[in-house]
């Protein structure tokens, strides 16, 4: 019997019933009765299996096909029967084939030959977009998987066409057109490839003619159309709102809408009617209808359920009370406010202290005229505890680094507080990506009263490499650098570890070398934030090595016959504190420098051959409880004050340091005096030279600090900064006087002042030069004295900062900033003025990448004049190198 595919019964497999389907063609022609093959399917019975022959396009081989199949010659099969159904089933699980047949060709004497008839899914070769730019063409390609040798099946060109059309309509593109043409690749290989063709025709984008609005009393058109955040009427020269139209954009806003109307008290307010009218092919109008609704008011608000909290501890979060104007918005938020996870409301009120199945329902069980009764309803459920508390993603970090961070333990009550300080103290080891960081909540259990906890991270570059060079008044100056965040010093002799470096432990350490045509700076610096593993005990070991030569600025030489050498070291502890609370950490260091002067002379003190050593304890007290990136926190505060003391060695010896001020005066005055009349004398320069060696050959000082942050979040992404600094350095014997070492410097970027001194501490003032803010009282004419040139003993500075986050992805951190800034610098408390400053503002931006720590430029303005300046001082443009303002 020849086959006959218009008349004879098929099995076809559809490709949403997954079934197949028996479908019998009667052939009847002037009364002849249709043919054996048709009446052996009117019927399920059994055959003997004939021959098997596979059909169709495919690139398989017959045989594999049929082996797959699981059906053999000679094997008994009902037809129609299960074994076939699932034979289809099976095939069309592979995903290969895109239409499936089962024919029988023939029956004889109870054996049939059936023939399987299959079409393979074909695979792209390539793809083409037209009508799109480069980079939205490799957008689309990547995001729809259009890559080569991707299965193309209709719900692959559905998608991918409905995708670039949605990514156009959503940029304002309203009547962008996508059409997908997919044609087969003529060759002789039989490889069942297609090419793809994808034209876009993004077309204007629509926007918004007009806004009307029907239906309001209560408030006017122009508020709610102001209450349209992102949906806009276009308007002439206006540049900084955006006119098109997006539907989802549409959506969102008129959900605020209806959320001021209920926060004003309008329960019932709704939008009635909404409608686009269509101006031309590129603008429309939108119809708004609203329906407001009366005025309501709080009644009685009853809490009922409560045994853990009084109602007095819960009325307090809620805040609202009888006579209020109804604000449903504001009610929500007070039960359970989604917006911000550390909230002050009643869910977390429940939360923080195990109640983690807790639920709080407000239910109006009164609406009498403009008064809403309410029934606060808590079913607090049953206290829970943390069961398993797991971490995943942590590939580098060893686990006994990521769990020494976590505030919650197996066993303890729940609290969701817990969790969210657990996030800041994994934020700030630097070594997760903050924006990744998540908290699970698993196998929750209402019966046990247990959850379990998975925190997920993502680990990012810890280690930062400098390299660098510029060009400074000295001329060039090249700085390598290298700082391993995550360093393993445990590990330091395991060779299997360097990957390049040993890691893991959350150690740092630092390695820094500089180098000018008039100087050389080492650095050595080791951090172990958890000495012996068990409690946050910080231990900080430090070594540092400068070596500089005196500078002709004139002739442009250096002189290495004269030379200042400081060379210094010191070790510290850090201690958190559990009181007032554990944000707390004190700190103590001991710390020792030498000054060596060979022939070197300074601007501050007379001798130029000697030595001056620097024997200090420092103490320090500070507060830390920004969230959750140190490099961009979004809320929270810092605060540190630091002592830094030397012995007050003038205590203990014979020495009369005021007969030797008086005789260094007198000297001085005599120097002055040879000096107006032609003469010099090297007794009383040596005399001068012997005094100050005596003052300074052990350094008696203390220095006092005061540092404060706060950051708070603003709508938009956006995030103010407050700050205060100020510092003051003083002496136990005034007869001795001031040390000329550790003084402040400020201006500028912060990275170095005039002198280039290690010994000077050098404070950021934007708008005005590295080290030259100064006091006027330190000024005769145009000329500086020599105590301002080697730094101040007082200074304080202010500064207001807007920033806005431009990525926070773990590549690069990049933020913009706008600020205002202040400060002032003095020689003592008699000149001091906290309100007469050097002001300054400007904008700027930072990157912080963690190979290269952070990078930055700041453009400002200084208003004010400098010592020597009779106008305000002008542009100034700063660049940082890893530091923050």
């Amino acid at each position: 019997m020849e086959k006959r595919v218009s008349s004879l019964a098929k099995i076809v497999l559809n490709s949403t019933s997954i079934q197949y389907v028996i479908t019998l063609f009667f052939i009847l022609s002037f009364g002849q009765a249709y043919s054996q093959a048709d009446a052996a399917f009117e019927t399920s019975k059994k055959y003997i299996l004939g021959k098997i022959k596979v059909t169709g396009s495919t690139t398989y081989n017959e045989q594999t096909i049929i082996t797959y199949t699981g059906l053999r010659t000679g094997q008994e099969i009902y037809l129609p029967g299960d074994k076939i159904s699932k034979t289809i089933k099976k095939l069309w699980e592979l995903g290969l084939f895109k239409n499936i047949n089962f024919y029988i060709t023939k029956v004889e004497d109870g054996v049939a030959d059936i023939e399987l008839n299959i079409q393979q899914v074909p695979v792209l070769k390539e793809v083409r977009i037209e009508g799109v730019t480069k980079s939205k063409n490799q957008e689309f390609i990547k995001d729809n998987n259009l890559n080569k040798g991707v299965k193309v099946t209709d719900n692959l060109t559905t998608t991918t066409k409905n995708y670039i059309r949605r990514n156009y309509q959503e940029k304002g593109f309203l009547n962008a057109k996508v059409l997908v043409n997919v044609t087969e690749v003529k060759d002789t290989t039989e490889t069942n490839e297609v090419n793809m063709l994808v034209r876009v025709d993004k077309g204007e984008r629509v926007k918004v003619n007009d806004i009307l609005v029907e239906g309001n009393d209560k408030f006017s058109d122009a508020k709610i159309k102001k209450l349209l955040k992102k949906t806009k009427k276009k308007v002439p020269f206006r540049f900084w709102k955006r006119s098109k139209y997006i539907a989802e954009d549409y959506k969102e806003d008129k959900k605020k809408i209806i959320e001021k109307y209920k926060e004003k008290g309008y329960r019932d307010a709704r939008i009635v009617g909404d409608s686009i009218i269509k101006k031309d092919d590129n603008t429309i109008d939108l119809k708004l209808t609203v329906e407001e609704g009366r005025r309501y008011y709080f009644g009685d608000i009853s809490i009922i359920g409560n045994s853990v909290f009084t109602d007095e501890q819960i009325a307090r979060k809620l805040i609202l009370k009888k006579g209020d104007v109804y604000n449903g918005v504001l009610l929500d938020k007070r039960i359970a406010d989604n917006t911000k996870p550390d909230a002050d409301d009643i869910t977390n009120l429940y939360q923080n202290n195990g109640y983690f199945f807790s639920r709080i329902n407000p239910v109006e069980v009164n609406v009498k005229n403009d008064t809403i009764d309410f029934e606060l309803r808590i079913i607090e459920g049953k206290l829970t505890r943390f069961d398993n508390i797991t971490v995943t993603g942590n590939d580098k970090t060893n686990d006994h680094v990521v769990h020494r961070n976590l505030r919650t333990r197996p066993g303890e009550i729940f609290s969701k507080e817990k969790i969210i300080r657990t996030l800041r103290e994994l934020g700030q080891t630097t070594f997760f990506d903050t924006e990744q960081l998540t908290p699970n909540i698993k196998n929750p259990d209402p019966n046990s009263g247990t959850v379990d906890v998975e925190y997920s991270v993502v680990e990012k570059g810890a280690s930062q490499f400098e390299l660098q060079g510029g060009f400074g008044a000295t001329g060039f100056i090249g700085t390598l650098g290298l700082r391993f965040n995550n360093f393993s010093i445990g590990n330091i002799f395991n060779k299997e570890s360097y990957r390049p470096l040993p890691s893991g432990d959350g150690q740092s350490l630092a390695i820094r070398a500089q180098a000018a045509q008039n100087s050389r700076r080492y650095s050595l610096s080791f951090v172990e934030p958890w000495l012996g593993g068990k409690r946050p005990y910080q231990l900080s070991v430090s070594f540092s090595h400068i070596k500089q030569f005196q500078f002709n600025f004139q002739t442009r030489e250096v002189d290495k016959n004269q030379s200042f050498l400081l060379t210094g070291g010191s070790i510290g502890i850090a201690k958190r504190l559990r009181w007032p609370d554990d944000y707390f950490t004190l700190s103590q260091a001991i710390g020792f420098r030498h000054y060596n002067l060979n022939n070197f002379g300074f601007r501050s003190f007379s001798f130029d051959n000697g030595n001056a050593n620097d024997l200090t304890y420092t103490f320090g007290l500070s507060r830390d409880n920004t969230s959750i990136s140190p490099i961009f926190p979004v809320a929270g505060s810092k605060f540190s004050f630091t002592a830094k003391a030397s012995l007050p060695y003038s205590w203990f010896g014979n020495t009369d340091w005021k007969a030797l001020r008086d005789e260094r005066g007198q000297l001085i005055a005599s120097q002055q005096q040879l000096a107006q009349s032609g003469a010099a004398s090297q007794v009383v320069n040596n005399r001068i030279a012997e005094i100050d060696q005596e003052r300074f050959k052990f350094l008696e000082y203390y220095k006092l600090k005061f540092a404060g942050d706060w950051y708070t979040s603003l709508p938009k992404k956006l995030v103010l900064r407050s700050a205060f600094e100020f510092g003051f350095l003083g002496a136990y014997n005034q007869d001795r006087g001031v040390i000329p070492f550790e003084r402040f410097q400020l201006g500028g970027s912060g990275l170095g002042g005039n002198n280039g001194l290690a010994s000077i501490e050098n404070v950021a003032l934007r708008g005005y030069p590295d080290g030259r803010v100064f006091s006027q009282a330190t000024v005769i004419g145009n000329n500086q004295t020599t105590d301002a040139l080697a730094g101040s003993t007082i200074f304080n500075k202010y500064t207001l900062e807007l920033r806005y986050p431009v990525s926070l992805k773990p590549a690069a951190t990049i933020y913009a900033l706008a600020f205002i800034e202040g400060g002032a610098a003095y020689d003592n408390f008699r000149q001091f003025n906290p309100f007469e400053l050097n002001r300054s503002a400007g904008a700027g931006v930072r990157i912080f990448m963690p190979a290269f720590g952070l990078l930055g430029i700041d453009f400002a303005w200084g208003f004010d004049s400098l010592p020597g300046e009779t106008r305000p001082h002008g542009q100034e443009v700063h660049f940082i190198l890893g530091q923050q303002f």
